[in-house]
């Protein structure tokens, strides 16, 4: 049986007959000691015995079916052209041997050679071996992770509920018509695009359609808000947009008149296809709060070369939260906004709109993220959420790693931010717990009503 993490140390799984570490035997991965310094014992204890609901994340199918699921992402970010990658997604990135230890027993340095990545994944396939179908969930006990909402065109055996919530994408949902141009404008919009118009095949083929209908109204009645009640009617408690690696988030207002005439005249500039997107947005937007789902928003610089950082500023939201007719629905902010963080903050105010750290987590260093953090547990902390968007980013560091550097990250930046906060004098140490237990699960249990 596994070990859990302790105190003020991070105490790693046994992995008691798998992965090279003796049975009994304790792998730990200390705090430095300038973060212990820092960092309240007492509400470290409840930070660290906290079962997390992980607000964001890309779970892999176990075996047997994971060498060919590719269905964690509607726009995987393995395909496009190099980019100057962040430290943490790098081969090197010196957290790695801590995970690779703590989940598989496996001991190696940076980067691995290849040799050592045969080691590697001898070790990580020794564990999904003994684990099978319960693989999924059992990395999720090695995070401190309960409930982890995945973000997956589909769920899949060993990836489902109790333990994993569904957030499907409805992107493609924009884009009823010939996308051409548009793939036009970057190589990785040459490669999304295509990605986009096969997920709408899918969506259309559920519903027993082999194309889109020939008016807007029809559209709407018969693709859109079926597809929507089908997957709210599949478990679905989100409706996940990376909309920011296709366009900016300067929705406009775009009447139902002119959306249909648009839809009417088929052959779109970039320009008209983009107020044909507005008007479908809000329409989404509308039915996820009819339907009790939330809206999730990546709302950071994302991964490629040709990512639009300005048009990810979520000050561009603003108008859609301003909305009246939206404030049924729930928005969330993925990845905390980065590198707009304080525009992010501020955003919290509007009574609808949420963010979590996932990514955030995995990127920046527990010092770094305490500081955004401990501003926004300031002023609106019921109003952030953990997440730690575990995705297999390379062939070091898959979803289990993504997830478990992000979730030890999260747990020291919280506490962190908090025990600067209660020296301060700022909170009672019962409310700094009250808000580590909101932001670990109590506020994502009260956004998507989980028990």
């Amino acid at each position: 049986m596994a070990c859990s993490r302790r105190g003020l140390v991070w105490v790693v799984a046994v992995l008691a007959g798998v992965g090279g570490v003796a049975a009994g035997q304790r792998v730990t991965a200390p705090v430095p000691a300038a973060v212990t310094r820092d960092l309240d014992p007492g509400l470290m204890k409840v930070i660290d015995g906290a079962r997390a609901v992980d607000n964001h994340a890309h779970p892999v199918l176990p075996p047997p079916n994971d060498k060919t699921d590719r269905e964690f992402d509607a726009l995987p970010v393995d395909n496009m052209e190099a980019e100057t990658d962040t430290v943490a997604w790098r081969t090197d990135n010196p957290q790695l041997p801590e995970a690779w230890k703590a989940l598989w027993g496996f001991d190696g340095k940076v980067p691995l050679d290849e040799a050592g990545m045969k080691g590697l994944n001898a070790a990580r396939e020794r564990v999904k071996a003994a684990k099978g179908t319960g693989y999924a969930a059992w990395v999720l006990d090695e995070a401190g992770v309960g409930t982890m909402l995945g973000n997956r065109v589909a769920m899949g055996p060993g990836v489902m509920r109790p333990r994993f919530e569904w957030v499907p994408y409805a992107d493609a949902l924009l884009l009823p018509l010939d996308t051409s141009r548009l793939a036009k404008g970057s190589p990785d919009k040459a490669l999304f695009y295509p990605m986009e118009d096969t997920l709408r095949g899918k969506y259309l083929k559920a519903l027993g359609m082999g194309a889109v209908p020939g008016t807007l109204s029809e559209y709407l009645a018969k693709v859109v808000t079926p597809t929507l009640e089908r997957q709210r009617a599949g478990g679905a408690v989100a409706e996940k947009f990376e909309v920011a690696y296709l366009r900016g988030f300067d929705f406009t207002v775009v009447t139902r008149e002119r959306a249909a005439a648009l839809y009417a005249k088929g052959a779109l500039s970039a320009g008209e296809y983009k107020e044909l997107q507005d008007f479908l947005f809000r329409y989404i937007a509308l039915e996820c709060g009819r339907l009790g789902m939330a809206v999730h928003l990546h709302v950071m610089a994302g991964g490629g070369g040709y990512f639009g950082v300005a048009g990810a500023d979520p000050l561009l939201l603003e108008p859609l939260f301003n909305d009246s007719a939206l404030r049924k629905t729930k928005f969330v902010m993925l990845h905390g906004g980065w590198p707009f963080v304080r525009e992010a903050g501020a955003l919290l105010q509007k009574p609808n709109v949420y963010l979590d750290l996932s990514q955030e987590a995995l990127t920046f260093s527990p010092r770094t993220l305490s500081g955004w953090l401990r501003e926004w547990l300031e002023t609106y902390p019921e109003k952030v959420m953990y997440g730690t968007d575990g995705y297999p980013l390379s062939d070091a560091m898959g979803w289990e790693e993504a997830t478990w550097i992000a979730d030890r990250n999260v747990r020291l930046a919280l506490g962190l931010a908090l025990t600067g906060m209660l020296r301060d004098g700022e909170v009672t140490r019962e409310r700094a717990e009250g808000i580590a237990t909101e932001v670990l699960r109590g506020t994502a249990a009260g956004v998507y009503g989980l028990r």
